[in-house]
């Protein structure tokens, strides 16, 4: 297939749309064969061969190899391998059905179309299927086809009417994108609020309220139309490359989820400093205010984890440095000695590159003569002007420019720098004139943040193999989360509009596996002094998966520089953040070994409910948590929906809310609404500053009875935060909470797993127990009668349970 410039591609979008009826060819397809053979059924028709393959039970890829064509295997996206699935072949007069014991394929032999079931519910089918359309607009264009006609190729399905639409990467448009086209090809938008089409992840997934996904196994340069012509369409529609698709099938939304990032690649479990607070901003231009920066949260007792270094560490200007990626000596005269002290306040340093080296830099001669860059059609390296100054772009597809891009990350992490960021990796500007070792600007540029993360993350497993990588990235495709990668949502603007499209953006991107979706918290676009913003985003982000305020430097993002009523507000967000690390770091867990987001939106809770199918107002942080967070100016009061399937409780004052209500509640300025789910085990832990001295020797462990729960459970699992792979290698606990009511009997069991290479630690817990309406008549610890306090106020029983080494413990409650 020809590459073609994305903007020349959305000119010819109404020709494409009026021309798809007429042209599709499978107007005349007809059926010819079906073969099984190699694991897989082979259909042939007049045009071409599907080939269906089944990955497991519940997922099924099919690839449509037109004829004159040869079969692409490779996959970008794709790492599951497909397991032995027991198959059965059905056939009728006018179909066949090829079935695993969870999907059915029907193949219908005329008018010939396949389509999709899963436990006896169809889910989906093709409508058109197989496209071809000829453009003809593109004649005397400037693009590199110089007149060329172009060939574009899709694949449409038939909707219902009445079916919601998720996915096509991190947009924000609302929750429900049906009705909406959007354009696969990753790019910056600087300074958005709340709405915006394009954005730095184009992931070519679609998922349905009918609880299933489509994913299109190709990252090359299109589109993804949800049906933005109300003709009950879903079409994928791409430059060139693989007409490959998986369907994605499951009993529940953490079963789909769970299905689709097997099949495209589990998130490692992140370090542990990860979870708590960064200082960043744009930024510390020299090493005297970055010093200063981190004792000042150290004297004012707020929490830190990281420090993240923007652009000055490698040149004094904004413009004409980049490229460097090599410590400015004036500004920072010993590099190593400061990242060594931060290290001994247990504080890491984080620090951004970005993949332009310009022809100012000190590495510019170096990258040309190393062959390095992307390049013209004649092999010359590639420059351009864009906001930096003029430019060439790393090859990381290459061996030259990926080998010389993780020496320079290699020698950096020697100095003692443990976290990467990389910036402006959509690339943000992408010439498609430019020749890579795999393909053209088009057919790559998707999955240059991919390839990114990629090159750092299998750097670390060469070099650091021990180590768990931080690799902060703007821009990522489909199956990028098993990289370790931790997106963000890039440079939103500082403003109540900003912070209103945060929740959907996270939510949607959590759903397409992408579990640490996350804003610059108080916004980072624009000279903004607005300290309810700012509080309430920071509020917010305690329940978000990474808590990292950052911004323009015009207004100081870090709470140290605030004043003090929005300092303290600040410092008592980001305590809370750090007394929920067990149960924070417990998703993380979950997410690493399941998929499961961090933050899920209320269609987990209630898949079948209309009127949660469009809601990211309200969601649920890990399974018990449900948050509203305050996203308008001056608001006194906010509505919140309480799912139908629990009772909930204030987090703050205990009042009790019944499920399947929508209540307007009044607003406090200390935090955003948050409620805990009936029957829920909510793990916490004392506060300090920093992670390095955390510790689950003593937990604070939180148990929220009601008679309407008779059994509930919860978990939390602990490592040493820092070993890659520690699960694996038995380097573990995991704790498992179990409660059991029987007549006016709470039993409450703690049960302690280690791994093979784990030593049990000796573990006191603090035992609260809420929604005790009155005083217990006997409690009993490992079967020992036990002194308690029953806060009558409060409705908490408060247990105390001595320190052991014992892998059970027991609580009997007779209430």
């Amino acid at each position: 297939m020809k590459s073609n410039s994305i903007a020349a591609l959305a000119a010819t979008l109404p020709l494409l749309l009026a021309s798809q009826a007429g042209q599709a060819q499978n107007a005349n397809r007809h059926f010819d064969s079906a073969t099984r053979r190699d694991g897989l059924l082979e259909v042939r028709t007049s045009d071409g061969s599907y080939l269906i393959k089944p990955y497991s039970a519940r997922i099924v890829e099919t690839t449509f190899v037109p004829n004159g064509e040869q079969l692409d295997p490779a996959s970008h996206a794709v790492v599951l391998a497909p397991v032995a699935v027991k198959t059965t072949l059905a056939t009728k007069p006018n179909s066949i059905e090829y079935a695993t014991p969870g999907i059915v394929v029907t193949i219908t032999k005329s008018p010939f179309q396949i389509s999709y079931a899963y436990r006896g519910k169809r889910l989906v089918a093709e409508k058109l299927g197989y496209i071809k359309v000829k453009d003809d607009a593109a004649s005397g264009s400037k693009d590199i086809n110089k007149g060329q006609a172009r060939e574009l190729e899709g694949i449409e399905f038939a909707l219902e009417q009445d079916e919601a639409l998720y996915g096509a990467g991190e947009r924000a448009v609302g929750m429900n994108r049906r009705g909406h086209r959007f354009t696969l090809y990753n790019k910056a938008h600087y300074g958005y609020g709340d709405k915006s089409e394009q954005m730095g992840y184009a992931i070519p997934v679609a998922l349905s309220s009918k609880m299933y996904a489509i994913h299109f196994d190709n990252p090359q340069t299109g589109y993804l139309d949800f049906d933005s012509k109300r003709r009950g369409s879903l079409t994928y529609e791409t430059i060139g490359g693989r007409k490959t698709y998986q369907v994605i099938a499951g009993d529940s939304w953490e079963d789909v989820i769970g299905n689709y990032t097997s099949l495209t690649g589990k998130q490692p479990l992140p370090p542990r400093w990860a979870f708590g607070n960064f200082a960043m901003r744009f930024g510390y231009r020299n090493e005297a205010i970055a010093r200063d920066t981190v004792n000042k949260f150290i004297a004012e007792d707020i929490p830190l984890d990281a420090i993240v270094f923007d652009l000055f560490w490698f040149g004094k200007e904004v413009k004409g440095t980049m490229g460097n990626l090599e410590w400015d000596k004036d500004s920072y005269p010993n590099p190593t000695g400061m990242i060594a002290d931060f290290q001994k306040k247990g504080v890491q340093t984080v620090l951004i590159t970005e993949p332009f080296v310009l022809d100012t830099s000190s590495k510019w001669q170096e990258a040309v003569d190393k062959k390095v860059l992307g390049t013209d059609a004649d092999g010359k390296p590639l420059a351009y002007d864009f906001y930096f100054g003029h430019t060439g772009l790393i090859d990381i597809f290459g061996k030259p420019g990926k080998d010389w891009f993780w020496n320079i990350y290699k020698g950096l992490r020697q100095q003692g720098v443990t976290g990467v960021w990389g910036d402006l990796g959509e690339p943000e500007v992408h010439p498609t004139a430019m020749r890579h070792a795999t393909g053209s600007a088009d057919q790559v540029h998707n999955i240059y943040g991919h390839q990114w993360a990629r090159l750092v993350a299998e750097g670390y497993q060469q070099d650091f193999p021990t180590e768990r990588p931080f690799i902060l990235m703007r821009a990522g495709y489909s199956g990028t989360q098993r990289y370790g990668i931790i997106p963000w949502s890039g440079d939103v603007d500082r403003g109540w509009g900003g912070l209103q499209s945060q929740p959907e953006i996270s939510l949607q991107m959590g759903m397409q596996g992408l579990g640490y979706m996350h804003s610059d918290l108080g916004g980072f676009a624009n000279p903004v002094l607005d300290n309810e913003l700012y509080t309430r985003w920071l509020q917010y982000g305690v329940f978000q998966p990474i808590f990292r305020p950052h911004a323009q430097d015009d207004v100081p993002p870090e709470p140290v520089y605030r004043e003090d009523r929005t300092k303290a507000l600040a410092r008592e967000a980001i305590r809370l953040r750090y007394r929920l690390l067990p149960y924070n770091y417990t998703l993380g867990f979950d997410n690493n070994q399941q998929g499961l987001p961090l933050m899920r939106p209320m269609l987990y809770e209630e898949p079948g409910n209309a009127k949660v199918r469009a809601m990211s107002s309200t969601y649920l942080w890990g399974k018990d948590f449900l948050v509203t967070p305050v996203l308008k100016q001056g608001a006194t009061t906010a509505e919140v929906y309480f799912p139908a399937r629990s009772a909930w409780f204030d987090f703050y004052n205990g009042e009790k809310h019944a499920g399947g209500a929508t209540e307007t509640v009044k607003l406090s300025a200390d935090h955003v609404p948050v409620y805990v789910r009936a029957g829920a085990f909510i793990p916490m832990a004392k506060v300090v500053q920093t992670t390095r001295d955390y510790s689950t020797k003593h937990i604070d462990l939180h148990y929220y009875h009601d008679a309407s729960v008779s059994a509930g459970a919860g978990k939390l699992y602990d490592d040493d935060g820092i070993t890659a792979q520690a699960y694996e290698q038995g380097k573990y606990e995991l704790l498992n909470f179990t409660s059991k009511l029987q007549g006016r009997s709470l039993t409450l069991r703690v049960e302690s797993a280690v791994g093979t290479q784990y030593q049990r630690p000796e573990r006191s817990i603090a035992l609260q127990v809420h929604n005790i309406t009155a005083h217990p008549s006997l409690v009993r610890v490992d079967g020992k009668p036990v002194i308690f306090v029953w806060d009558e106020a409060a409705k908490v029983l408060n247990i105390t349970l001595p320190a052991s080494s014992q892998p059970g413990r027991s609580v009997a409650i007779t209430l």
